[in-house]
């Protein structure tokens, strides 16, 4: 499937979904973890069914009878050998008059009880959340939803990504007001694509709904090895409900990992798996400036190699434990470990305690990226952050410097109070670091990933004369060609709208003014087709544009693939500079500051868009009191 075939898909099932919660009296976080759940049912049906042809190809017979596979044979290829009980085609076989919130209990039991690492872990309370007849039919009717053949594509794990897309709309529902539920995707793929990943000892101390780890995971995989072979996944995560959505998160993307949970796994004051100074890779978003944390025990469980942030010794607490984090994921790196992580902006430049232990983490060379985050890339936090980035294994020529990246006026707007980085985005910003790093040969992939791109939209506009010109780019330098070239489509296919409404309107009018009234509809039915398939070849060219433009950026800076220090950007900065500025790892104060270029705003697309939102909150807000007065009449005070 196509990445926009993908997209609606995902958009579809969530609406779907979203419209049943809406008419039943479940909250979100009631409504979530059930509907991963069966999200999960149909996931491990998927993997089954396409594992179990492929077994069975090359059964051994006896006898004249072909050998049963048994549960090992599933396991081995990354599924599970489920029970009668528990296939989704049983379940959507039985009758609206069956329990079929207890079928789906049963299936989750036999599930947990043939796989020993989801044990306690699958939802299993569909037969009380689901328990009136209104919910019965809005459980039926999920399963249904669930079960479209888009569904078995496992080679591109579909699944996997319908998952993710549901966590992270439910997050925007559900998710705490630390930002700690879960972690924006194009953070966790920034992240990972600077460690870049290869094999060995992941651990994440603050791993709610387990990003991180199917992030890594995905990069390996996409490199040709098995992330399941190569990778041993570790988690913390205080909050039990989120280790629970970890595990079933890593169990769908067919990931193995040890995740503790509880009191435990709090890593203020516990090290779980006993990981320090093991970890190949540290990635994490901690909750920032958390304080009230024991000194005393801090001090007692270690992990602490340059010593405790500023503490009260009246109160025994640490003011701010943003330190603490910092000196935890420093100690779990081994030798060559690489560490990257989400930090509060303002630990970049803090003083007093803080800044004796940023002072002590620099001087040991291995600070390796500080990049700037800008506003609204979480769901409950609209203020900026910093990613941060150790390497152990650093080059002995970048002992001495850190690369600084000020990307705060680089990213796209998704709506009024969330932006993010697309995956060209993700690239351009990876490259820098690339570049810095002297791998001058991944630099060129990204390049030659955007030619190909031009190269394979160009064959679905034969015909258009953008195409020529997008079939052609070979290299960098052809890059602003390419951006000239559809804008000039876009002015075009403009063109061509208005063109092709005026036609379609003198037709009608003629038919009309003819009293042909039949001949004057099928002239307006015409004319809304022709202007839907323009609008719809405008969308598509808009975004080849947005693509255009991201590898114009990047080409415009870099050309061929020499690293620059760019003002408002990127500088690599020496030891000795940033002891100058008082230690302080903020990008701003190295990269300069350079004019933020505001995008011009299409007035009609925003009102459409404000049209939309008002008429959402208005079904929303009708829906609501239908409810309201639902609830009244039940208690004797409605009409």
């Amino acid at each position: 499937m196509t990445s926009l075939n993908i997209k609606a898909l995902e958009n579809d099932l969530w609406d779907a979904a979203d419209e049943l919660r809406a008419g039943s009296r479940l909250s979100s976080q009631e409504y979530c973890m059930p509907v991963l759940g069966l999200i999960y049912l149909r996931y491990a049906f998927s993997r089954f069914k396409f594992v179990d042809e492929e077994i069975r190809k090359n059964l051994p017979s006896r006898g004249g009878r072909t050998m049963e596979p048994e549960a090992a044979d599933y396991k081995a290829k990354g599924a599970i050998k489920l029970r009668d009980i528990s296939r989704y085609d049983y379940l959507l076989s039985l009758k609206g008059e069956d329990n079929i919130g207890k079928s789906v209990d049963e299936a989750m039991k036999a599930i947990e009880a043939d796989v020993p690492e989801l044990k306690g872990i699958l939802p299993k309370n569909y037969e009380t959340v689901f328990s009136g007849a209104k919910e019965k039919q809005i459980l039926q009717t999920l399963l249904t939803k669930f079960n479209r053949p888009e569904l078995d594509e496992i080679k591109d794990d579909l699944l996997g990504r319908i998952y993710e897309y549901f966590l992270n709309k439910f997050a925007k529902s559900i998710a705490s007001d630390d930002g700690v539920f879960f972690t924006p995707k194009s953070l966790v793929r920034m992240i990972v694509n600077i460690i870049q990943p290869e094999k060995g000892t992941v651990l994440d101390p603050a791993c709610g709904s387990g990003g991180m780890f199917v992030s890594s995971g995905d990069f390996v995989n996409e490199s040709g090895k098995s992330a399941s072979k190569a990778m041993a996944f570790f988690g913390q995560e205080k909050v039990e409900f989120n280790a629970k959505l970890c595990t079933m998160n890593m169990a769908v993307h067919g990931l193995n990992a040890k995740i503790v949970s509880g009191e435990g796994a709090n890593s203020f004051y516990n090290d779980a798996h006993n990981l320090e100074g093991k970890c190949d890779y540290v990635m994490a978003n901690p909750p920032f400036n958390v304080n009230k944390v024991n000194y005393e025990n801090a001090q007692n469980a270690g992990r602490l190699p340059f010593g405790l942030p500023g503490y009260n010794e009246k109160t025994k607490e640490i003011g701010n434990a943003n330190y603490l984090w910092i000196s935890y994921f420093y100690s779990y790196l081994n030798e060559k470990g690489r560490a990257g992580f989400v930090m509060a902006s303002s630990a970049t430049d803090s003083q007093h305690a803080d800044k004796e232990i940023r002072s002590k983490i620099i001087d040991t060379g291995h600070v390796d990226v500080i990049l700037s985050v800008g506003n609204n890339f979480f769901y409950t936090l609209s203020l900026p952050c910093t990613l941060w980035f150790f390497d152990k294994g650093k080059k002995a020529e970048l002992k001495d410097k850190v690369l600084f990246i000020d990307a705060r006026n680089y990213f796209t707007v998704i709506d009024r109070n969330l932006n993010e980085w697309t995956s060209w985005q993700i690239k351009n910003l990876s490259s820098i670091v690339h570049l810095y790093r002297g791998e001058t040969e991944k630099y060129a992939a990204v390049i030659n990933e955007y030619c190909t791109y031009f190269h394979e939209v160009s064959q679905q506009f034969n015909g258009r004369e953008m195409a020529f010109t997008l079939g052609n780019c070979k290299e960098s330098k052809d890059f602003a060609d390419v951006k000239n070239a559809v804008e000039k489509e876009i002015a075009n296919i403009l063109e061509e709208q208005k063109q092709t409404e005026a036609e379609f309107e003198r037709k009608a009018d003629e038919a009309a003014n003819a009293g042909n009234k039949k001949a004057a509809n099928e002239a307006k039915r015409q004319k809304k087709a022709a202007l839907q398939l323009l609008e719809g070849l405008q969308n598509d060219v808009n975004e080849i544009l947005t693509v255009a433009k991201d590898a114009c950026w990047l080409a415009e800076k870099f050309g061929d693939g020499v690293y620059a220090d760019v003002a408002g950007l990127c500088k690599i900065a020496t030891k000795a500079e940033i002891a100058e500025k008082n230690c302080s790892l903020t990008p701003g104060a190295y990269v300069g500051v350079t004019e933020v270029q505001e995008e011009d705003e299409n007035f009609e697309e925003r009102m459409k868009e404000i049209h939309a939102e008002l008429n959402k909150l208005q079904a929303e807000s009708d829906d609501l009191m239908k409810n309201i007065n639902a609830n009244l009449k039940e208690l004797g005070l409605g009409d």
